[in-house]
């Protein structure tokens, strides 16, 4: 006769099937019973985190890296929308993560009961599947569906547990079947796949522009770059696929990228896109031939007019495609590329080298010396700001290297949460939190947890002050300098790693940049850097603009006039702009 079990305990059997180990949240009465099942089954790890935001994107994290599921939990009403930030990320980065939620009993639903939310409205935009269970008998139907849908198609789920229903038994596992763990692998027709090998040949300068959808098919993309003598372009996302040492791969467009990524996009005749949704389209221009491969059909087409689409996995679609299109002869295109690249990694080099002493220090020091001293496997959690910008321009993502953040959602506050996910999942590799000041100040409750968990994340925080991008932002569309809006009052950062239990290290020379990063690897717990760094630092696009140089040239004219004025603010952010951005013989006058 089948073990009696609750509606509790037959969930985490599912989730156990879906490889599931770790779950983050914050408990409360509805969820006592799932902790109760979690405490006496020595096949999960409840972490209980300080916000369910953070867990979130813990839970994110592990989907990320393991590609399976990750799961988070939170209890009724207030508990469960703290999640809703983090799951947006999931759901915008593809992971498949499992959010279970408490809800007030049956017989108070539409009472306006005490913490009473209607969760499936709130969540509707994020899951793409909810199981709601109303009745024990429910439990192993509706939940193998949520569980089967986040694990096979890398999307959020949510299963809502009433305080009336978790602990019910469950007398009936009709239902209850073995997980599907197999993702489906397909390819175009053959006459799709000749319609798109005929646009490729019929190319002078052809570029390849890879996003995250090429994790699996990365051999496949760099045996059809070879073949054709192109160029491969990427997404930020897929920074950590390819890498400046591998064969072709001239680094990234967009926002963020570099001038050999944007002019191999630019310049093309025929642009083969793979498994990106990249979604700034001014970056892709008009009047070339596209032909874009993607297993979503609602990404054909989504950011610019194609010529040929083909929805297939990449890995299979690119091993039949390779074979059909002919061989490019020459390679100039791909040759002047390469010199640019070349002269731009040379150039981001000269500006991290740790021979340049100004102070406030230059970010791109620390950014650049945690690349040239990081683990050969080392995680990077980056979050959003400038850091962002340091990390696109500095870390490099060879072999087992990983990076994650909140590249497609844009949240700030995530790198530290996403960090502690990859540190669960795996104490002993070497995972890096690169923060803006802004983002660790949303999170930073969540370093606690460090401490308790013992998780041994080295976390930096680029302290300028400063909402740092926002500032850009702010003068590229020609307004002048807000110090109300852009300016943070931070604490010592080290002296709070300390008071949570953890190791701080305060850096304010270029001298002690080396050694304070030596410092924190040789650290066996958690570490929080408090890096010193300049407001100034302008962190500029590879293309620019007339409307960018002008707006950025209007909101100087702003910044003196205000100046003139008595905001002394607007004259000590010139300063600091200089100081950054001169060579420092230039500015002994100032």
């Amino acid at each position: 006769m089948a073990e009696s079990k609750n509606v509790a305990q037959v969930l985490l059997d599912i989730l156990a099937d879906a490889g599931a180990r770790d779950i983050f949240g914050v408990t409360g009465d509805a969820l006592n019973t799932l902790l109760e099942g979690i405490r006496t089954d020595d096949r999960f790890h409840w972490y209980g985190m300080r916000h369910e935001e953070n867990a979130a994107y813990a839970a994110y994290a592990q989907a990320e890296l393991s590609g399976g599921i990750g799961v988070c939990a939170g209890t009724v009403g207030p508990g469960s929308l703290h999640l809703i930030n983090g799951l947006y990320n999931a759901k915008r980065e593809g992971a498949g993560v499992v959010a279970i939620t408490g809800q007030v009993a049956h017989i108070e639903k539409g009472t306006g009961y005490f913490q009473e939310v209607d969760l499936t409205k709130a969540f509707d935009d994020i899951c793409d599947y909810q199981a709601i269970v109303n009745t024990p008998e429910q439990v192993t139907r509706v939940c193998e569906i949520a569980v089967q849908k986040a694990l096979v198609e890398q999307c959020v789920v949510r299963i809502e547990l009433p305080v009336d229903i978790i602990g019910a038994k469950v007398e009936g596992r009709h239902f209850l079947h073995p997980l599907t763990h197999t993702k489906p692998h397909f390819s175009p027709s053959d006459g799709d796949l000749a319609r798109a090998a005929d646009v490729i040949d019929g190319g002078k300068k052809v570029a390849l522009f890879c996003g995250v959808g090429c994790r699996h098919a990365r051999d496949e993309v760099l045996a059809l770059a070879e073949k054709l003598s192109a160029p491969i372009v990427h997404t930020l996302r897929a920074k950590d696929i390819f890498d400046y040492g591998d064969p072709n791969v001239v680094g990234l467009t967009g926002l963020i990228g570099n001038p050999s990524g944007y002019h191999a996009v630019w310049d093309c005749d025929v642009l083969v896109m793979l498994g990106t949704n990249f979604p700034y389209d001014g970056f892709i221009p008009d009047g070339i031939e596209i032909v874009q491969i993607d297993e979503r059909v609602e990404n054909i087409g989504k950011r610019a007019p194609v010529t040929v689409g083909l929805v297939g996995t990449m890995k299979a679609t690119l091993q039949e495609l390779t074979p059909m299109v002919d061989h490019q002869r020459g390679g100039r295109f791909l040759h002047h590329l390469g010199k640019v690249r070349d002269r731009w990694l040379e150039a981001m080099d000269e500006q991290a080298s740790l021979d340049r002493h100004d102070e406030p220090i230059h970010p791109q020091l620390f950014a650049k010396t945690i690349n040239d001293k990081a683990a050969d496997d080392a995680f990077f959690a980056v979050d959003v700001g400038e850091c962002t910008v340091w990390a696109a321009r500095h870390l490099r993502l060879p072999g087992g290297r990983r990076m994650a953040g909140s590249f497609n959602h844009g949240s700030l506050g995530s790198a530290l949460p996403i960090a502690l996910g990859a540190a669960a999942l795996d104490p002993s590799r070497q995972v890096w939190a690169l923060c803006g000041d802004g983002g660790f100040g949303m999170a930073m409750q969540d370093f606690v947890s460090a401490v308790r968990f013992n998780w041994p994340v080295k976390v930096i925080v680029f302290d300028n002050s400063e909402l740092g991008f926002v500032k850009m932002e702010t003068e590229v569309a020609g307004l002048p300098l807000n110090t109300v809006a852009t300016h943070l009052q931070n604490p010592d950062f080290a002296a709070y790693a300390r008071a949570c239990g953890g190791h701080g290290i305060r850096v304010e020379h270029a001298a002690d940049v080396a050694a304070a990063i030596d410092e924190a690897i040789a650290h066996d717990g958690p570490v929080i850097i408090d890096a010193i760094v300049s407001p100034g630092e302008l962190t500029m696009p590879p293309h620019i603009t007339v409307e960018e140089a002008w707006g950025f040239g209007i909101s100087k004219v702003k910044e003196a006039l205000i100046g003139i004025k008595g905001e002394h603010e607007q004259w000590d952010g010139w300063r600091e702009e200089l100081k950054a951005n001169l060579h420092k013989d230039t500015l002994k006058s100032l």
